[in-house]
């Protein structure tokens, strides 16, 4: 029997990272509103501690845990942001953490988790949960799932929970969607204190596994690591825990393509000055190419992150 957890919890999440997350800033543009006929609020958490809303459920997560499994040690797999946020977190609260990592993880990420102090291993994508099984076995760590996670979840509706506080009252709230942590959260904390709030969730068109498993009610695998530009959002499937949220509290999943990624993230970086990596701007691409109707709505846009290799996507806006 799994624990789902309630809007409650992102309340309750938010009281422990008080003084230990920031406070992230909303941003609002003119030409972003005049371009897409609506009155957007950006919340962004590439300034939020390892560049990421990972942190937030992260910490939530570990802080949690009993002396004796904080004493044993936690892991995770992940391809960047929350390898970073649990490096961080299990480094503010004395705990050693392992993070394994796909081999083909952009260096920057590599760099920053090692930085906070995690031990790194790295293997095949496709190979990296048998791997963290295997230290589990071997180590007795505690498994820190990057989504699929009660407290994961509440910790990661607090950057949601703050927008809301912030710019309220909005009509319309958009996360990305990976494994499901950030949107499940989302959906909590606008269930908490904003019902009225539609809350959809965009994701790759080439990675909609979460579409398809919202639409039927069962989690849907993909066989491969699908290979989308937005790193960040690289997940086959998403968590039990996550679905049973997705389906009561989002009123839909849509998705884009890669080719409204990056124009969307160019758009994000020249005309907003907004060094963000391409999942976050997953989350803003379906206002900027025209793929939400209506006019004048008030619109929040959880911008996930801002680890990037600014050399790649430079190279990647000159083609």
């Amino acid at each position: 029997m799994i624990h789902i957890p309630q809007p409650t919890a992102v309340l309750e999440a938010a009281a422990r990272l008080q003084g230990i997350a920031n406070h992230t800033p909303i941003h609002t543009s003119r030409t972003l509103n005049a371009q897409t006929g609506q009155q957007i609020y950006l919340k962004c958490e590439n300034f939020q501690r390892v560049g990421a809303f990972k942190f937030r459920g992260a910490y939530n997560a570990v802080s949690q845990l009993s002396a004796a499994q904080k004493a044993a040690g936690v892991v995770t797999h992940s391809s960047g942001n929350h390898a970073q946020g649990l490096a961080l977190a299990a480094q503010l609260l004395g705990v050693q953490a392992t993070i394994v990592m796909p081999e083909d993880s952009p260096t920057i990420k590599k760099a920053a988790t090692a930085g906070y102090g995690a031990t790194i291993v790295t293997c095949p994508a496709i190979e990296r949960e048998a791997v963290c099984a295997d230290l589990i076995n071997q180590h007795g760590y505690t498994l820190i799932h990057p989504y699929d996670n009660p407290n994961i979840i509440a910790g990661a509706g607090t950057a949601a929970l703050e927008l809301l506080q912030d710019a309220e009252p909005l009509d319309l709230l958009l996360a990305p969607i990976g494994g499901g942590g950030l949107l499940s959260g989302t959906a909590l904390a606008a269930a908490a204190i904003q019902p009225n709030c539609c809350v959809m969730g965009v994701e790759p068109a080439i990675a909609n596994d979460a579409q398809q498993s919202w639409q039927t009610g069962e989690i849907v695998r993909l066989t491969a690591v699908p290979p989308t530009l937005a790193d960040g959002l690289r997940t086959r499937y998403v968590g039990e825990h996550n679905l049973p949220i997705l389906r009561q509290y989002v009123a839909d999943i849509l998705t884009v393509t890669e080719e409204e990624i990056v124009a969307t993230l160019k758009f994000l970086w020249t005309r907003l000055k907004l060094i963000v990596e391409p999942s976050s701007a997953v989350a803003l691409a379906p206002l900027l190419m025209g793929k939400i109707g209506g006019q004048g709505q008030r619109v929040g846009v959880i911008l996930s992150g801002g680890n990037v290799d600014v050399a790649k996507i430079g190279a990647l806006f000159a083609e």
